[in-house]
């Protein structure tokens, strides 16, 4: 049975120029410590360079600002952790944000809740009211949450707005851009980020490759210390191969190929769409039209979330539920929980850039059968 990948939103196939990239690094010149002065570490010095330029290109900083790391996680923990370093108070959260922004946020500091509504989106006055009540329960804000865009409804969020309240609270904004990097246009310095970041494997870069993105003139304690790697930013020897192919990547993405990337992916999620809602009582979860374009997330009446995506999964369709990382949780998902819809029924699609019309088929000539026959069992 041949089967068809439709779950990019939580890792896309490493790109062919990332793989190449990795292998060069891995087997040829390029595998010195970048932090020698002998020819061979100069040379994977260059290319290292090579590629935070190529990534700071994609995001709209400058190549400085970038800090690599191993992944978004780790950057969440590192921007959280020197931002509440830095300042003290509160952090300004919505439920809508990624496990990974909750969490370490909970650890270290306390966290006021920002509601969003029923599409996941954050207002700008809601962190407002959120900033009020945090300084008078905790005297100050000292990090405000706002993903660029949601990982699991693909709602857009209004980060510029969001940033500029965060300023007036006099706190740092820091912003997930880990959905959306590769799949939209991001333009870090244009919405006023203090921090952000970014993960490789969601635009077919290496696993293990990311960035935390740190404002020009901004100095944040490194959560890793141990080295003056990155500019005593990021302790360790720098992961050269994975953060070359990430480089690779991002430079795949230059000139006009994102744009038709972003066409490709509104196309096939629009029929992914008109597949799923042909089927009763299904509905869209987030906002339908100002969404990341390759990410739709669907409520099916009547059935499990797991059930769907097994039945899928025997159909030779790969989805996924909820807004966990794990196969190992099928919990309901926080973020449709935040947004005051049915958090048990959730199954997100998402297309990449190896999805083909072929998967896009696959899918629509199988959700029908698998929910119909879910539904007749019960």
């Amino acid at each position: 049975m041949a089967r068809h990948y439709l779950d990019h939103a939580s890792t896309s196939p490493a790109r062919p120029v990332a793989v190449e990239a990795v292998v060069a690094a891995l087997t040829g010149e390029l595998a010195a410590d970048p932090a020698r002065v002998h020819t061979e570490g100069r040379m994977a010095r260059a290319a290292l360079e090579q590629a935070r330029a190529a990534l700071a290109a994609l995001l709209g900083v400058t190549p400085r600002q970038v800090v690599f790391t191993s992944g978004a996680t780790e950057a969440i923990n590192s921007a959280v952790w020197g931002a509440c370093r830095a300042r003290p108070g509160a952090v300004l959260c919505a439920g809508v944000e990624h496990s990974a922004v909750r969490e370490s946020s909970a650890r270290s500091a306390p966290v006021v809740e920002v509601e969003v509504d029923r599409t996941g989106r954050i207002h700008p006055e809601a962190v407002e009211e959120a900033g009020r009540r945090a300084v008078a329960d905790h005297g100050a804000v000292a990090l405000v949450h706002c993903q660029w865009a949601n990982h699991e409804v693909g709602t857009l969020q209004p980060v510029a707005e969001v940033a500029e309240v965060a300023h007036r609270l006099g706190a740092l904004c820091h912003v997930d851009a880990a959905a959306a990097v590769g799949h939209a246009v991001v333009d870090l310095a244009g919405v006023g980020a203090d921090l952000a970041s970014v993960s490789g494997h969601k635009f077919g870069a290496p696993k293990g490759s990311g960035a935390l993105v740190v404002r020009r003139g901004l100095r944040v304690e490194p959560l890793i210390v141990g080295g003056e790697q990155e500019r005593a930013r990021r302790a360790g020897m720098e992961d050269t191969a994975a953060q070359i192919g990430l480089g690779a990547a991002a430079r795949a993405l230059s000139g006009p190929a994102l744009a038709e990337e972003m066409a490709a992916a509104r196309r096939r999620t629009g029929r992914l769409l008109a597949a799923a809602l042909s089927v009763p009582d299904v509905v869209v979860y987030g906002d339908p039209d100002s969404r990341l374009d390759h990410i739709v997330c669907l409520g099916v009446a009547g059935v499990e979330a797991e059930a769907v995506v097994i039945g899928l999964d025997q159909a030779g369709v790969a989805v996924h539920s909820g807004s966990a990382c794990s196969s190992e949780s099928f919990e309901p998902s926080p973020v449709l929980a935040a947004m005051g819809v049915d958090a048990d029924r959730s199954v997100r699609v998402s297309v990449g850039w190896s999805s083909t019309e072929e998967d896009v088929d696959a899918f629509a000539s199988a959700f029908a059968a698998v929910v119909d026959r879910l539904r007749s069992l019960r």
